[in-house]
């Protein structure tokens, strides 16, 4: 069977009046959306003759203390109505959750103290268009980069990365000494591993209670740091640690001296009030604990790992001892010399600091010890020279003094025989 060929239907186009009113209605919306653009709040214009309005901009000074997003854009002359403001500045200025305030300023006036106009002054790159610095409390105008401006979104997230306070990212040991070390105070978080929302609910805290307080934060999964791990719990993953750096003396230049520091270590768990309590402790001076040395970053290895490992026990060998010394009875001492030898040793140290006192006499140093006993032998061989016998008196080697002795005895006696047996003859007669 052969198919059935369909019926062409053809489609009437709508009457003009009904396209008419969707017509009218999308023109009313988009005039009501330039309309109401242009009702935005106008952002306001630096006067460029009011010197301290430029301090205040410029470098912060005043009592306001702010933050300024500035867009270079040139002032209207003889009337005109001048160039547009940038779209993507007034988004951002409309949006208005960025910590600054909004203002524009003609960047050709020249400043009557250097003769530089304002781009040559802070060295603003003018083919960069829109143009736009921060500067204000923050430090002095800074160019944002070409990159952010493409959208008022993207100008609202620089300057909120920029200007709102938060935790410093450290992984370089320069940056831990710059960022942390060298500050007054630092709450330093040792991540292990993704944070919470309730840690990052309790940083975010800290930093609107402690606006003086640098904050920062390290990656312990990837990172070791050297001189500190001993005195923080030991490194579980998963489990976050804190710790607090207050400065005790020197800088990072010459001039300021060698950088120490102390610390604070979190025992507890992490909460937002135990880490309160660490940072208050420590911008009041309590219980802060000297370190000999400043931390350093490393990759973590199992080196690193096992070695920290061997310093805790060691220190925990060290604790037991002295807890074991604690707990000995104290050894008998001796207040009178009663005769016996632990007696007579204090009663001789007794008498010795008691002429020393009345005398004036300082212990003497090893190397002036040393000295007295130099000279000492060396008079021993001068008076041992002064008694050395002459060559012509010396017995002949080999020769003993009692032999000598005994042949004058021998010649004695033969002479006394002589004398008897003369008497003897004289009394014959």
């Amino acid at each position: 069977m052969g198919r059935v060929a369909k019926k062409k239907t053809t489609q009437k186009a709508p009457p003009l009046d009904k396209l008419l009113k969707p017509a009218a209605g999308v023109a009313l919306a988009m005039l009501g959306y330039y309309f109401m653009k242009g009702m935005s709040a106008e952002i306001p214009r630096i006067d460029v003759n009011d010197s301290l309005a430029l301090r205040e901009v410029f470098f912060g000074e005043g009592a306001s203390g702010k933050d300024f997003a500035v867009l270079c854009h040139p002032e209207a002359k003889d009337g005109s109505v001048g160039l547009p403001v940038s779209s993507v500045f007034q988004d951002s200025h409309d949006d208005g959750s960025a910590p600054v305030e909004y203002a524009i300023i003609d960047c050709d006036h020249v400043l009557p103290d250097s003769g530089k106009t304002i781009y040559e002054k802070f060295k603003l790159n003018k083919k960069k268009r829109p143009t736009i610095f921060v500067s204000g409390k923050v430090g002095p105008p800074k160019q944002v980069p070409e990159k952010h401006l493409k959208t008022g979104a993207m100008l609202t997230k620089l300057l909120k990365q920029m200007l709102e306070p938060h935790a410093a990212k450290i992984e370089k040991t320069k940056e831990l000494k710059e960022k942390c070390l060298n500050k007054d105070v630092c709450g330093l978080l040792l991540k292990g591993g993704k944070p919470e929302p309730f840690v990052k609910h309790a940083m975010a805290n800290l930093l609107g209670k402690y606006p003086s307080v640098q904050f920062a934060s390290v990656d312990s999964t990837l990172l070791f740091l050297t001189n500190l791990e001993e005195y923080l719990p030991e490194y579980v993953a998963g489990e976050h640690r804190f710790v607090v750096f207050k400065k005790v003396s020197g800088g990072l230049a010459e001039a300021d001296g060698r950088l120490k520091t102390s610390i604070i270590p979190l025992e507890d768990s992490l909460t937002f009030n135990s880490m309160n309590s660490l940072v208050s402790n420590a911008l009041n001076g309590k219980q802060v604990k000297k370190i000999p040395a400043l931390p350093n970053i490393k990759t973590r290895t199992r080196k690193l790992e096992e070695a920290e490992r061997q310093k805790r026990d060691r220190k925990k060998d060290q604790a037991r001892r002295k807890a074991q010394d604690d707990q000995k009875p104290p050894p008998q001492t001796f207040s009178a010399n009663d005769g016996s030898k632990e007696g007579r040793r204090l009663e001789r140290e007794r008498r010795r600091a008691e002429h020393n006192a009345q005398n004036n006499v300082k212990p003497k140093t090893p190397e002036e010890i040393a000295e007295i006993e130099k000279k000492r032998r060396e008079r021993m061989e001068e008076e041992a020279a002064k008694w050395k016998i002459e060559g012509e008196d010396e017995a002949e080697e080999g020769t003993p003094f009692e032999e000598e002795d005994a042949g004058d005895e021998e010649f004695e006696d033969i002479d006394d025989e002589e004398e008897d047996d003369d008497e003897d003859v004289l009394d014959l007669d």
